[in-house]
């Protein structure tokens, strides 16, 4: 589907200062909070993929609706299969033969309105597993994917198909791995635990955790025009209202239970840009100031983006500019609003 679009090469910016004390957001394969060498010295690290996850299920909190990514292909069809009148056995069969098409023991990303268009292309054949081809079952996928009605994380997140690259989707939204403004060194804290029907004095367990605490720059791009696309011009206000929600509450799961990593936003500056995305390097660690990182790293990120923008000329493309954490009158309520109106108008 052709559309207008507005919104060609236009995005929604968002740089981000979080703090958390005595965390491990991200684990790495020994269980440590995740690190990176940067600019020399070590620095805290959330990879990219365990901030995603969060802000795709806190989506679905606030009213999206999403598709399901799963390796569970051929169980979902046949369910679907099942729903749309076949027995238990062609279903099954259906579902194994409909999975070999679209993924080989790979995480699929779809939306049950596609699994349902499965079931249904299914039918017309008889539930003969035999009389499936890859190619229909493609173009019924193509044709009915509608991540504006379900599925809309598909847009944002994008997918790949291996077997059906008409099937892919460019992701709108683009996260950078968190890293700390400042040198950090991971901490171990030692634990026991005691036997509620212990005989004898003394713990029954011993254990060590590693944490650190960090002051994070994140940075995500939402590429506007992209997202239009994908959403074939409709419900853009909506869905960027959702995604900034999300993105303000959602944090990664690590150790919530016994570290209780649950800081907001300290500051944010988001603009609305025409041009190459700008990522804050943060290259030189910041020093504390004043007993603390976010102000020195409120004033570095300003700096820097202030003087890219000089640099940068015609080029910067600057559209608009909000800062939250600086004046309480603007509120996450008060951006929403603003990103809702750049947002109007595709269709």
């Amino acid at each position: 589907m052709t559309i207008n679009n507005p919104f060609k090469n236009i995005r929604i910016e968002f740089h981000i200062l979080q703090s958390f004390p005595v965390t491990c957001l991200n684990r790495d394969d020994v269980g440590a909070p995740k690190t990176a060498m940067i600019g020399g010295v070590q620095r805290a690290r959330v990879s990219s993929q365990a901030w995603k996850r969060p802000v795709r299920m806190a989506m679905h909190d606030f009213g999206a609706k999403l598709g399901v990514r799963t390796k569970h292909v051929a169980s979902t069809i046949a369910q679907a299969c099942v729903d749309s009148g076949a027995t238990n056995e062609q279903a099954n069969a259906c579902g194994e033969m409909l999975a070999t098409y679209l993924s080989k023991d790979t995480l699929l990303f779809f939306t049950m309105t596609e699994a349902k268009a499965f079931a249904e292309y299914a039918r017309e054949q008889g539930f003969d597993a035999k009389k499936l081809k890859d190619k229909d079952a493609h173009k019924v996928a193509k044709k009915v994917l509608n991540p504006a009605v379900d599925g809309v994380d598909i847009a944002f997140f994008g997918r790949m198909v291996a077997q059906a690259a008409e099937l892919n989707v460019e992701a709108a939204a683009s996260f950078s791995h968190a890293i700390s403004t400042h040198k950090v060194s991971n901490e171990v804290e030692f634990f026991t635990a005691l036997d509620d029907l212990a005989t004898e004095p003394g713990s029954a367990h011993m254990g060590s955790l590693e944490f650190n605490s960090a002051t994070y720059y994140r940075y995500v791009c939402l590429d506007l025009g992209q997202l239009c696309q994908t959403l074939m011009g409709q419900n853009l206000p909506d869905a960027i209202e959702n995604f900034t929600k999300a993105l303000f509450v959602a944090i990664p799961t690590a150790r919530q239970t016994t570290q209780s990593g649950a800081s907001p936003w300290e500051f944010a500056k988001v603009l609305v840009r025409k041009g190459q995305r700008l990522q804050v390097p943060f290259e030189t660690a910041i020093k504390a100031k004043d007993g603390g990182f976010i102000q020195p790293s409120i004033e570095a990120m300003t700096g820097y983006l202030t003087r890219q923008e000089k640099l940068h000329g015609s080029l910067f493309g600057k559209q608009a500019e909000y800062t939250y954490g600086q004046d309480d009158s603007f509120n996450i309520d008060t951006l929403i609003a603003a990103l809702r109106q750049h947002a109007a108008g595709c269709a």
